[in-house]
């Protein structure tokens, strides 16, 4: 399997945060959703592979290379959108791809006027009178107008409402039709990780804790609700999580067409990716205070 990002034992420290030993692999022609809650590390360990920061210890290749963002050929092969657009305001379309033209080697006019056409983003405007949805959307044409290969957003969907961001989804998934197109999306908002995602990347206070298929991780998890009682009886290696209220527990479990064979009586729900962000990163956390 080739892979489009490797990041092996990224170690960056600041005062009041370390980003711990992350590893991961991202797949050539996939879409991984990378997930965590606000501080979790997710826009420190994206600096780190776009080489914006200084780490202080582990690899990574990009593209199969490292140091690839020192390599002018590969670096045009990286579309980058984060959560904020950073052109200047008095810009408009025509002077954008002007400018780009300037920046990339392999700039397409072409293909960035046919999604600005597609998103319907007005030619005679400047940036200043955007929308954020618009503003967005621009900094997407542009991010995917230069033979990119590999799409990194971070948190580019957010304060979107669900048609601006449905119709952003709906490029991605078109974008990875060619097979050696990768997309690395990082997001809060679960929904739309959960409908577009080949992978789901965990990280919670710096560190890795789940790395898995998306449709093995929502076929093989499930959410239980039951008394103490017959929560008592459960097999702990196959908790994940767990919440408790007045009147019941739920469970967060894996292997759960199994333990629907061993448990008939039980009440036990699908999960949503959400579901395991939530009950998986309480859990860890009630570990970490019980040691």
């Amino acid at each position: 399997m080739e892979y489009a990002i490797e990041v092996n034992g990224l170690t960056k420290h600041y005062k009041d945060f370390t980003l711990d030993n992350v590893s991961f692999r991202v797949p050539s022609g996939s879409i991984v959703g990378f997930i965590g809650e606000n501080g979790a590390g997710k826009s420190t360990t994206i600096k780190a592979i776009l080489d914006l920061i200084q780490v202080d210890s582990g690899s990574i290749r990009v593209l199969g290379k490292e140091n690839a963002m020192k390599d002018r050929n590969l670096k045009e092969q990286v579309g980058v959108v984060f959560d904020e657009s950073y052109f200047p305001d008095n810009l408009n379309i025509k002077n954008v791809d002007t400018m780009m033209r300037q920046i990339y080697h392999q700039w397409e006019s072409s293909v960035f006027l046919n999604y600005c056409g597609r998103f319907e983003l007005p030619d005679g405007k400047p940036v200043k009178d955007f929308s954020r949805g618009m503003k967005m959307k621009l900094s997407i044409a542009v991010a995917l107008s230069h033979h990119t290969k590999l799409l990194i957003l971070d948190e580019a969907t957010s304060g979107l409402d669900p048609i601006v961001r449905n119709e952003i989804l709906d490029i991605f998934l078109e974008f990875i039709q060619e097979e050696d197109h990768t997309v690395f999306l990082s997001s809060h908002i679960t929904s739309d990780i959960e409908k577009i995602s080949d992978y789901i990347l965990l990280i919670h206070k710096g560190k890795i804790f789940l790395f898995e298929n998306k449709d093995t991780l929502i076929y093989d998890y499930g959410l239980i609700r039951c008394s103490e009682e017959e929560f008592a009886k459960l097999e702990s290696a196959l908790v994940l999580g767990i919440q408790k209220n007045r009147f019941e527990v739920e469970v967060l479990v894996k292997k759960r067409k199994e333990l629907e064979n061993r448990y008939p009586n039980l009440v036990m729900d699908r999960v949503s990716i959400e579901d395991i962000l939530l009950y998986a990163v309480k859990n860890i956390d009630t570990e970490n205070s019980s040691r």
